[in-house]
């Protein structure tokens, strides 16, 4: 899994079966899993979003879908909709788009699942947010502050020795400001995964 990952939100998605993990909800708070990001970690990917029941064990259902078929989610983000009833799930997914129409299909059929659809190619708003935290001496921070500037990240916490960031954008933006940070020591970093909508009149 990822450098500062968590594991799949009270399960996994190793094939694991439902009735031995505890089934997460996707009610309450928004859940949030990432797994390796930036350009060395990415084959093919796709922008994948769900709109699903808000109920418990929707989600590892999903997740056990993308496990069986092998492919590999890069992040995934719940939360919940405007209608508490329902919850939206965004998904960037690795692997090959023959297995993806399947894993769609898949999808489409599971009772909780209202539709799932794939979004690669098309002209979609997708925001991402970061959080860095810079191990940053006195004689540095000024340095740091530039490019922070130039991302037009915001200073959210500074402290003697460190110095931390939010940054918004897209994901190659994240991975640019990530990059140009690493040189100065990240002493951590959370991502949040990708959200999507559709523009226009058009849904999700």
């Amino acid at each position: 899994m990822g450098r500062e990952d968590s594991s799949m939100i009270n399960g996994t998605a190793n094939g694991t079966s439902s009735a031995q993990v505890p089934a997460p909800s996707a009610n309450a708070e928004a859940a949030v899993l990432r797994l390796p990001h930036g350009p060395e970690a990415r084959g093919h990917q796709h922008s994948i979003s769900l709109l699903v029941n808000n109920k418990p064990g929707v989600l590892i259902r999903v997740a056990l879908v993308f496990a069986r078929r092998g492919y590999n989610i890069d992040s995934l983000v719940v939360s919940p909709a405007h209608n508490g009833k329902f919850a939206r799930m965004n998904i960037v997914a690795s692997g090959a788009p023959k297995i993806l129409e399947q894993i769609l299909k898949q999808l489409n059929k599971l009772i909780d699942v209202l539709h799932a659809k794939d979004h690669t190619g098309e002209t979609v708003v997708e925001k991402e947010l970061a959080l860095i935290k810079v191990r940053c001496a006195p004689d540095k921070r000024s340095e740091v502050l530039q490019i922070a500037e130039h991302f037009k990240a915001q200073t959210v916490d500074l402290s003697e020795g460190t110095l931390m960031l939010q940054v918004t954008g897209g994901t190659d933006k994240l991975d640019a400001a990530e990059m140009m940070l690493d040189k100065y020591g990240i002493a951590e970093m959370v991502r949040t995964g990708k959200v999507i909508m559709a523009r226009g009149e058009s849904g999700t």
